[in-house]
C-alpha cells in the first residue's frame, strides 16, 4: 500500500498562513493548551524535527519531548514557516523516509509510524489553525482516511495520552474528518458553528 503524500497538506497548511493577520496570533485555538503564536511556533518546530526524523538526521530537533514548552514563533515566521513545511512534504516523499528506524519528540519509533505521526501533527494542528482564523480547511480524502485510521488504532485500548486530550464523541454518521478530529481529542463544532471547506488543491493556490 503506497504511503500517504505529505506534500499537498503541507502546502495546504501553508496557505493558511496568507489568512493569520497579526491580531490572531493572541487568540485561542481549539488546543487549550496553545494561542494561535503559539501553534504557530509548535508548527514550526515540529515541520523542522519531522524533516529531521524522515532524513535519520538523530540530534537535538528530534530529541525535544512534545509535552515541552514550544519555541518562541520567530519574527520571519510568514517566511521560514512554508520553507519549513514545503521541506516537510518533500521529505516524506523519499521512500527511504518510511524505513528503518528514526525517532521524534525523544522516541525511537519505525519511519513508518513518525510519517504517519507527522501526517497527524500537520492535519490536526491545520485544523486547529484554520478554525482559529476563521479560515476553510481540507487536507483531502486521503490524508483524512490516513489519519482517523492512524488515530482510531492509536484509541482502540482507551489508554490516557499525554499527547491527546480525551477523545470527543462524534456520531458515526458524521463525515470522516470530523470523526479524527474528534479522535484528537477536538470538538468538530469549535467554537460553535461549522465552517464550510473548500478543495484542497483551492487552498493550497491560495
Amino acid at each position: 500500500m503506497p504511503h500517504p503524500d505529505l506534500a499537498p497538506v503541507a502546502s495546504s497548511v501553508a496557505a493558511l498562513l496568507h489568512g493569520v493577520r497579526d491580531e490572531h496570533l493572541d487568540a485561542p485555538t481549539p488546543c487549550p493548551d496553545y494561542t494561535v503564536a503559539e501553534m504557530l511556533g509548535h508548527v514550526h518546530g515540529l515541520s523542522q524535527a519531522f524533516v529531521a526524523a524522515a532524513a535519520k538526521d538523530l540530534g537535538p530537533l528530534t530529541s525535544t519531548p512534545p509535552t515541552e514548552r514550544v519555541q518562541a514563533l520567530p519574527d520571519d515566521w510568514r517566511d521560514s514557516l512554508p520553507e519549513h513545511l514545503h521541506a516537510l512534504g518533500q521529505a516524506w516523499r523519499d521512500p527511504a523516509a518510511w524505513t528503518g528506524m528514526t525517532a521524534a519528540g525523544g522516541v525511537d519509533l519505525p519511519g513508518e509510524v513518525a510519517g504517519l505521526v507527522a501526517l497527524d501533527e500537520i492535519v490536526v494542528h491545520g485544523w486547529d489553525l484554520a478554525r482559529s482564523t476563521g479560515q476553510s480547511f481540507d487536507p483531502g480524502t486521503e490524508a483524512v482516511a490516513a489519519v482517523h485510521e492512524f488515530l482510531a488504532q492509536f484509541r482502540a485500548d482507551g489508554t490516557p495520552s499525554d499527547i491527546f486530550g480525551p477523545a470527543v464523541p462524534v456520531p458515526d454518521e458524521a463525515p470522516l474528518f470530523d470523526r479524527a478530529i474528534g479522535l484528537a481529542g477536538r470538538d468538530p463544532q469549535w467554537p460553535g458553528e461549522r465552517i464550510q471547506t473548500i478543495p484542497a488543491a483551492t487552498a493550497a493556490s491560495a
